[in-house]
């Protein structure tokens, strides 16, 4: 199986190829022709036009690179995983060269189903609302990949979109689901130095890709990926880069603001929109369906008598940025109490508690406040993937899990990510957070929590 490992043409061809698609920040990824057939058809160039980050360039202008960019990057790492595990006897008896080409292709195109902001609008679960990976199921089943897909790699769609989606029965499909999408994955590998490169700031390049992928081997049961304990510091560092990138860029306060202002706004238009168009809409025609529903105004003035909905889309794209301003904010370990009862609360019950929170500071400043000129902000439902993997030890042929034997990964990692890295936050209007800057927060957000 190793041999025919390597006489896949992605692989074979990895050092020679005559065509390279060059990647910040400086990086050559090979392609074949059926990879850059791939990469042509419509569904995938259309991720040219979604940005990886979304809201984030509100904060950190840099950060305005694709989803294409990105899939191929992670694409780019999908050939070094292979290239390291196709020596590896454990991984070469299980997985066929079938099964790598599989792989492939659902690296490349595992963002296929994305639209933008789709994961801050999926977090609040909007009634009809169609997630990303059953949008990709589509993308790859029908139409123009489907044809590629079975014309040029002679491999099931089907089996593609199960890959991304998380389907997985044999050990083979589960070994290349945890490489896809894990503790340690394709994915993050890319995502966290690459975002981190673009949005300026060095956290999420602090580890060893390298020596990372060339100690990959397999668990203990033979169904997901592990590390030899050469990698043990890289992977520490890893957890470390993830940690500091959602603590510091991906829940950055600002970002979290623009965040609930888009949330808040859709959930207030979510049966004008055009939902069918909207998910094979780019970026620009997005904000522009966005901005014509809620009848924003395209000079981005926030006139007096605008709507909620258009206030809010206003203060996001346009002409001026207009963040609502932080008022508090709530961890686990400062505020357990406050932040235990607004945690992966329903979204619409969250709204009728923010709503209740401005009646409650309306009292307390003797003014109007608006419903939707207070904001709550809180971890969603869904939670990340912990960083579970286990650690080999070839002299003492011993696997244990990283927590066991890292003490970084212990603190950081085996308690709930989402816990430390993800807190409760109170957003207003900047009409109205002037207004409550002597006010006892703590206790208005207690008393709303108790009535809502």
């Amino acid at each position: 199986m190793s041999h025919d490992l390597h006489t896949l043409p992605e692989l074979a061809t990895r050092h020679s190829a005559t065509e390279l698609i060059r990647l910040p920040p400086g990086t050559d990824v090979p392609l074949t022709p059926r990879v850059r057939r791939l990469i042509d058809t419509p569904a995938m160039r259309r991720l040219s036009g979604i940005s990886q980050l979304g809201l984030v360039r509100l904060v950190y202008p840099g950060a305005g690179h694709s989803r294409l960019e990105h899939s191929i990057g992670v694409y780019g790492v999908a050939l070094e995983f292979l290239t390291r595990l196709s020596s590896n006897d454990r991984f070469s008896r299980t997985t066929s060269a079938v099964d790598a080409e599989h792989f492939l292709a659902a690296a490349l195109l595992h963002d296929v189903g994305h639209w933008p902001y789709c994961h801050p609008l999926e977090d609040i679960r909007l009634e009809g609302l169609v997630d990303h990976e059953s949008l990709a199921r589509e993308a790859i089943t029908q139409g123009p990949v489907a044809e590629a897909l079975e014309k040029d790699w002679k491999i099931d769609p089907s089996r593609v979109a199960d890959l991304i989606e998380g389907v997985a029965e044999s050990p083979s499909e589960k070994i290349l689901r945890s490489m896809l999408s894990g503790p340690i994955d394709v994915d993050k590998i890319d995502y966290l130095a690459r975002d981190s490169l673009h949005a300026g700031v060095p956290y999420g390049r602090n580890f060893d890709p390298h020596r990372l992928v060339a100690s990959l081997c397999l668990n203990e049961a033979g169904d997901a990926i592990a590390i030899s304990d050469k990698g043990k510091t890289a992977a520490e560092l890893m957890v470390f880069a993830r940690y500091v990138m959602f603590s510091e860029v991906y829940w950055h306060h600002a970002v979290r603001s623009a965040t609930a202002m888009l949330q808040r706004a859709v959930y207030s238009v979510c049966d004008k929109l055009d939902w069918p168009a909207l998910y094979l809409a780019n970026d620009e025609q997005w904000g522009r369906a966005l901005t014509q529903s809620t009848g924003t105004q395209s000079t981005g003035a926030q006139s007096t008598g605008a709507s909620p909905s258009a206030e809010l889309v206003s203060g996001i794209f346009g002409a001026e940025r207009k963040l609502y301003k932080r008022l508090a904010q709530y961890s686990l370990l400062e505020s357990p109490e406050i932040y235990k009862k607004l945690a992966r609360q329903p979204y619409a019950w969250l709204v009728g508690c923010a709503e209740r929170l401005a009646d409650v500071m309306a009292s307390q400043i003797g003014s109007v406040v608006a419903p939707h000129e207070i904001l709550l902000d809180t971890p969603p439902m869904k939670l990340e993937v912990q960083f579970n993997i286990e650690v080999y030890s070839p002299k003492r042929d011993r696997y244990r899990p990283l927590g066991d034997v890292s003490p970084v990964v212990k603190t950081l990692a085996r308690e709930q990510f989402d816990d430390y890295v993800k807190r409760v936050r109170v957003f207003a209007h900047p009409r109205i957070a002037p207004l409550l800057r002597e006010a006892d927060i703590d206790h208005l957000v207690s008393k709303a929590i108790g009535e809502n």
